[in-house]
């Protein structure tokens, strides 16, 4: 049982550091796919880590061009706050890719306007916020994810 976190062009070291624990954490991989806005060796994103970094499934792309290329065929979700399901209604499978956006524009609008029936959301019940931070919505996607692959396993 296994899921991947994939991050388009993460921007923010601290964020990349906490989903890097928790790909460890949940025995996910973690795709980084590139323009970052932080470079690798940043403090920021060793010290979110800890010293786990080094032990992380870790995979790096060049741009998104490249991940579809590497990935073809596999199962892909996508999240945005322009979803328009939500994230519990995901049909989770092992090995599956949920992609997120990075933190200041989410993902590309067309890849969400070419991917619209796989993109969804996680419900935000206040008017005074547009979005979770991307940590947060990633721990949440992730482990919903592991729960769902979970209770289907049990019932095999």
């Amino acid at each position: 049982m296994g899921l991947n976190i994939v991050l388009i062009e993460p921007e923010i070291p601290m964020n990349t550091g906490n989903i890097g624990r928790l790909s460890l954490g949940s025995g996910s991989n973690l795709h980084l796919v590139k323009p970052f806005g932080f470079e690798l060796s940043d403090k920021r994103l060793k010290r979110a880590g800890l010293d786990y970094w080094k032990n992380i499934s870790l995979f790096i792309y060049e741009s998104v061009d490249d991940f579809y290329a590497k990935n073809k065929g596999k199962h892909f979700a996508y999240f945005s706050s322009h979803g328009t399901q939500d994230y519990w209604d995901i049909d989770y499978k092992d090995d599956m890719f949920l992609i997120f956006g990075k933190e200041s524009t989410g993902l590309p609008k067309n890849m969400v306007t070419e991917n619209s029936e796989y993109v969804y959301n996680i419900p935000i019940y206040s008017p005074h916020i547009r979005s979770l931070n991307l940590a947060n919505a990633v721990g949440i996607v992730v482990y919903e994810g592991i729960r769902n692959l979970k209770t289907h396993y049990n019932k095999a």
